[in-house]
């Protein structure tokens, strides 16, 4: 199922610069030495060429086959690959040859695992900790399908933000995360907090599927109510034909106020643009 209308023109204040730069191109001949993925090219991110100049990408474990279907998303779907038990190792040499300070670890879901892959998250950052002590580490996550052990597994390897993305207003999960169900989303946030009060939460939505205002009001309150730290909203962007379109380009003004909105509701910190990502100045965010 797909949400209908016609595709408006991406407007000029959504046009990223193309990647390049010497910083870009020794970060991809580094990832491709140690056999690594990241988000940044999986998912087609905009901000890519921007943020592997400043030194910076979001590293992807557990391969980059997605075990779910999401009708946003560019990683590819289909049999997940084999868990790869050395690839925290190589995490972490990643960060320490790109003298990280801050370090973003996310994943494919992987359905096929009791754990969904919490294992693989927990010997990532307890790598990053022994190869790089003074490195944060942030996780996110996807929903382990609700396990609360999952969680566990990722608390108590320590990680310093814990990033669960709602992703999009309930009305549209179908749609958008199928799959997922946004209760769920809520509850892994929840229960983070509740395991490790000091933790730094996070959470973040993607505008432009056919949501409301009020709906995206709506979803920031219940995030506000589960104490979450840190709110990031950006514009969603079509991948290819074959993904869900854009059903409106949401102006920057929009965005501004809906962080003012966000600030009201007692949020630590709300990153809003239309280039914003989930992980787009991590560090920075904190």
């Amino acid at each position: 199922m797909t949400i209908q209308g016609a595709r408006p023109v991406r407007p000029a204040w959504l046009r990223a610069p193309a990647p390049g730069g010497e910083n870009y191109r020794e970060l991809k001949v580094l990832v491709r030495q140690l056999g690594l993925h990241t988000v940044c090219e999986s998912a087609a991110c905009p901000n890519i060429g921007e943020c592997w100049n400043q030194r910076t990408a979001t590293f992807m474990i557990l391969g980059n086959v997605c075990t779910r279907r999401c009708g946003f998303c560019a990683v590819l779907k289909g049999p997940p690959l084999p868990v790869d038990y050395d690839e925290p190792r190589r995490v972490a040499e990643a960060v320490a040859r790109l003298r990280l300070r801050h370090a973003v670890i996310t994943s494919v879901n992987r359905d096929d695992r009791k754990d969904g892959g919490a294992e693989l998250f927990a010997l990532t950052i307890r790598a990053i900790r022994e190869r790089v002590p003074d490195c944060r580490v942030e996780v996110l996550v996807p929903d382990f399908q609700g396990s609360h052990a999952a969680v566990d597994l990722v608390l108590e390897a320590r990680p310093d933000v814990f990033n669960h993305n709602v992703e999009t207003v309930p009305r549209l999960y179908r749609q958008v995360r199928l799959g997922a169900r946004y209760e769920r989303s809520l509850d892994i946030l929840a229960y983070a907090r509740r395991r490790c009060p000091d933790l730094v939460t996070k959470s973040g939505l993607m505008l432009g599927l056919g949501e409301t205002t009020e709906e995206v009001l709506a979803v920031m309150r219940d995030l506000a109510e589960r104490d979450v730290s840190v709110l990031t909203l950006g514009q969603y962007l079509s991948p290819s034909p074959a993904h869900l379109p854009v059903a409106r380009f949401v102006p920057p003004e929009e965005f501004a106020e809906l962080a003012e909105a966000g600030r009201r509701m007692g949020f630590r910190r709300v990153i809003a643009g239309p280039l914003v990502r989930s992980s787009y100045h991590a560090a920075e965010a904190l």
